[in-house]
């Protein structure tokens, strides 16, 4: 099991992470509602090898058969590596190369809410949470913690689809071969 999950959760964190770099190269000219957009589709692509790894723990490991308890386990283990990934390589982005990126985001945030119609009382209410979060996201250890709930919620989705859909029972038949059935779903 260790292999599966530690060779997918990698692969998972690698794509995440090239992705992540590769779109910070260019975040000034996409911006930030459509780098949320990328972000989030590239972390759907990069967990459907949740899915890839636990169809592998059930077909390499498990003899064709893995309950659901274990394929949630497996799913939900290379989805923390690969958050974990995810996670390393924005801290090595945040503090190395892009220090800058709260201030460009409350900037954003601030012509947003004036674009919006929004009071003065509210802009400056904004601007004072802001400041509070900016402190608060310069400690490494919060900057991970909020970083890491990122991907992570993607990533336990497809585990658990991916759970429902392998979970996987093999029977004998009155012939001696063996019939595959998906529980209650109907999927092989």
């Amino acid at each position: 099991m260790k292999r599966i999950v530690w060779t997918f959760g990698l692969i998972s964190g690698g794509i995440l992470s090239a992705m992540m770099v590769a779109a910070m190269r260019f975040h000034d000219a996409i911006g930030f509602d459509r780098g949320v957009i990328i972000g989030y589709t590239t972390m759907v692509a990069a967990f459907l090898l949740v899915f890839f790894g636990v169809r592998a723990y059930r077909d390499n490991v498990g003899g064709g058969t893995v309950s659901f308890g274990r394929a949630l386990a497996v799913g939900s283990l290379i989805a923390l590596i690969a958050s974990m990934c995810y996670v390393a390589t924005w801290e090595v982005i945040y503090f190395n190369f892009m220090p800058d990126y709260l201030q460009k985001y409350q900037a954003h945030a601030l012509e947003k809410a004036k674009s919006s119609g929004a009071s003065q009382a509210e802009i400056d209410k904004q601007m004072a949470e802001m400041k509070k979060f900016e402190q608060m996201y310069q400690n490494p250890a919060v900057n991970m913690a909020m970083t890491f709930v990122e991907p992570l919620p993607v990533g336990l989705a497809f585990a658990l689809l991916s759970a429902v859909l392998l979970r996987l029972k093999r029977r004998e038949t009155a012939a001696g071969s063996r019939i595959s059935t998906a529980g209650s779903v109907g999927f092989p």
